[in-house]
């Protein structure tokens, strides 16, 4: 049947048949919506915080509630791997969880010293910003939104979520769960359709965007929001390094390195793509790894017999199959996988291990974000360090060490870093920032940082007694000596 423009068409991608079918929402749309937004957002910003949170941590327990339905939505409209879906579906309960539990503290009013000791009474105060606009990836469709959503609505102000236009039905679920959390009307609302239409459209209206996805989009955004002077916050690409050093436990490294490439098949922003292995390890490493590799199970389907799912779409398998042909045209060995499988569904592509990888090569240096890793010998430790920082990106690390890696990890120029973790250890740390350095990104996500970027800080300061100004009778001398002695003590105390 002939579907009207003005509708979006879903796909699965283990099979690119239509899961389901549904309107676009036009570019005039978008101001009534944050129009409706806004008076949404004054009444809720009167809530106390403690009211809002309870809100959160209903949707905690809703989210584990609908753990078969949350996964089947995702893989739908994904194509990842149920024990994928699983780790997505996890991380956003716990995370509203957390959230929830730290928004009271955080927008706590705060005392602070006051011009002059005794007379001035000072406070700091957490105002929300207003609209929240978020723009959306289609590789975590369910837990991004959640999370971030969740810490902009508890700060008080209303979300419009722009999400990917393959993955608009999990969006729509999360709005579902919110509303049977007890959000009120039009706090949350989702706008699906394409970016390059409703994306300018949004970034026009909205007090604040927050974006997940590349580092060109990211700078086309931030520049509009720049414009506007509004606030801007973007997890952006990454090309992230793991390291294996001497005293590395080689089995469980071996292991760790296989999730972190190749989980979500590979389409993960704090994903490992490069590994660089000091050499007296580097064989027995690379033996393992590979006997791991193999052992994958691909595979569609929404069973738990799968490890590796499909990629998300034709595009994406294009361009891991440009950044492979590539590499090996010019001289990098294949030691694993290295080509699609059509024989599994139209968008399939094996786990694939590379050496010899050379500058030349676009795989050495551009985000490839599929099931694909480069290994690297290094000389040393510093070698290794040296390496992973020699990128334009700066999102995650993996370090693999027996008592190096917090040492090596302040060394390493990134936001987020792991210790005999791949990315799920940082990640999973709810309560702590989570963002990029250099070309990843600016702001951050989760933990404090996270939920005080969606506020306005406010000071009021109450003077008692006597302005800070001449008292009657005082000529403008006396009154310069009098403050400059009084200044000078407190001075002394700090």
């Amino acid at each position: 049947m002939p579907v009207a423009p003005e509708h979006l068409v879903v796909r699965r991608p283990f099979d690119d048949t239509v899961y389901g079918v549904l309107p676009a929402t036009p570019p005039d749309a978008v101001a009534p919506a944050v129009a409706r937004a806004r008076v949404a957002q004054r009444a809720w910003a009167k809530v106390p915080v403690t009211r809002r949170a309870a809100v959160f941590r209903e949707l905690a327990r809703l989210i584990l509630a609908h753990r078969d339905r949350i996964l089947d939505t995702i893989q739908e409209e994904t194509g990842k791997a149920r024990i994928s879906a699983l780790e997505e579906f996890l991380d956003a309960a716990r995370a509203v969880r957390v959230f929830a539990s730290q928004a009271p503290g955080l927008l706590r009013p705060s005392r602070r010293a006051g011009a002059i000791p005794l007379l001035t009474c000072t406070r700091e105060y957490h105002r929300p910003v207003g609209v929240v606009g978020i723009i959306n990836p289609w590789n975590y469709p369910f837990n991004l939104p959640a999370s971030d959503a969740a810490q902009a609505l508890l700060a008080g102000n209303a979300v419009v979520l722009k999400p990917d236009s393959q993955t608009p039905f999990t969006a729509r679920l999360l709005a579902e769960l919110l509303a049977l959390a007890g959000l009120p009307e039009n706090l949350f609302q989702v706008l699906p359709g394409s970016g390059s239409v409703l994306g300018p459209a949004l970034v026009a209206e909205v007090d604040y965007v927050m974006f997940t996805g590349s580092t060109a989009t990211g700078r086309r955004l931030a520049a509009a929001c720049a414009e506007r002077l509004i606030g801007f916050s973007g997890e952006l690409g990454g090309k992230n390094p793991l390291l294996v050093l001497a005293d590395a436990n080689l089995r469980a490294a071996a292991a760790g390195t296989v999730r972190a490439a190749f989980a979500n098949t590979g389409q993960v922003c704090v994903g490992i793509e490069r590994a660089y292995v000091v050499g007296e390890v580097y064989d027995r490493f690379v033996e393992e790894l590979l006997a791991q590799v193999a052992s994958l199970r691909l595979g569609a389907g929404l069973d738990w017999n799968v490890d590796v799912g499909s990629l998300a779409s034709a595009g994406q398998l294009a361009a891991v199959s440009r950044h492979v042909e590539d590499a090996v045209a010019k001289g990098a060995f294949v030691l694993a996988g290295g080509r699609p499988r059509p024989d599994l569904g139209p968008f399939f592509y094996e786990p694939t291990v590379l050496s010899g990888v050379t500058e030349e090569m676009a795989l050495c240096r551009e985000e490839t974000f599929g099931p694909v890793l480069s290994l690297y010998r290094v000389a040393s430790e510093d070698e290794a360090v040296e390496r992973a920082n020699d990128s334009r990106y700066g999102l995650n690390a993996s370090v693999w060490s027996a008592g190096r890696g917090e040492v090596v990890a302040a060394r390493l120029r990134v936001g987020t870093v792991n210790v005999n973790e791949g990315y799920a250890a940082a990640w999973g740390s709810h309560a702590a920032s989570m963002g990029g350095m250099g070309e990843s990104g600016m702001g951050r996500r989760h933990g404090s940082h996270g939920l005080l970027k969606y506020t306005e800080p406010q000071t009021v300061a109450v003077q008692r007694l006597h302005p800070i100004a001449p008292p009657r009778g005082m000529g403008n001398k006396g009154y310069a000596d009098v403050m400059t002695r009084a200044i000078s003590l407190l001075n002394r105390w700090g």
